[in-house]
């Protein structure tokens, strides 16, 4: 073997420990992302019809996402231990792809958040007016509201023209206190929270939209390491001609 190979072995092998490692952090990171996807899909599914106008594929996006970034992880594991220069190369077109869609779909969350804002607005405005009580939006709606201590668009007076309210009243889930709501008291606004919702939801995000998309830029752009490490390996590997054991 020649100075040279003995000079780059080191190298390779660093190289390959901290492209296994980031291979270890990629593949958690992609069943993170195919958890919440499965949860928001299982989960949260009822919620989804108040932030959208029609059937959402967030869900599915993250979890395919979440899908595809495991079986890379996979494959840059088996690619690094086998230490195939073109399967390396391929790996890092494979970390390029993911790190375009997350890029977009940061940016795409960030430059359109007023019109989320606004599709709530309308969607949560609409359940509200149509509410029955049974279906899966009008349970949302009572899902919100009891999480979040609020009642109707800006507040209770929301109700007063919903198709529900003549018969019902306000929803139980207004109430400031549950057990306080009967059937006669539910016409009565003083039992009702006076917070809206949408200023609660709206206000949320605003505080929050700051360490989401920093999550998703860092998540994003972490997968230059992992490009520049597979390249750097498969150069060497090339230039070298080095086989991994």
């Amino acid at each position: 073997m020649s100075p040279r190979r003995m000079e780059t072995k080191p190298v390779i092998f660093c190289l390959k420990t901290l492209l296994l490692l980031y291979c270890l952090v990629f593949w958690v990171t992609g069943v993170v992302l195919l958890s919440v996807g499965l949860w928001w899909r299982f989960m949260l599914g009822p919620y989804t019809s108040l932030i959208s106008s029609g059937s959402s594929n967030a869900p599915y996006v993250l979890t395919a996402t979440g899908g595809a970034i495991v079986l890379f992880g996979l494959f840059g594991c088996f690619a690094t231990c086998r230490g195939g220069a073109c399967m390396l190369r391929l790996y890092a077109v494979f970390l390029s792809l993911v790190f375009t869609t997350e890029l977009i779909a940061g940016i795409s969350g960030f430059v359109f958040r007023h019109e989320i804002k606004g599709t709530f607005l309308t969607t949560f405005s609409d359940a509200v007016r149509r509410y029955d009580g049974r279906d899966d939006r009008s349970l949302a709606v009572d899902g919100v509201q009891r999480r979040l201590l609020c009642c109707g668009v800006n507040n209770y007076t929301s109700w007063l023209g919903s198709l529900y309210f003549p018969a019902g009243g306000v929803p139980a889930s207004c109430c400031v206190s549950f057990a306080d709501c009967g059937a006669t008291d539910l016409k009565d606004a003083a039992l009702a929270s006076h917070k809206g919702c949408y200023e609660l939801v709206t206000s949320f995000l605003e505080g929050n939209m700051g360490i989401i998309a920093g999550v998703t830029f860092g998540v994003a752009f972490s997968q230059l390491i992992g490009m520049s490490l597979a390249c750097c390996l498969s150069r060497l590997i090339h230039a070298n001609q080095y086989e991994m054991v």
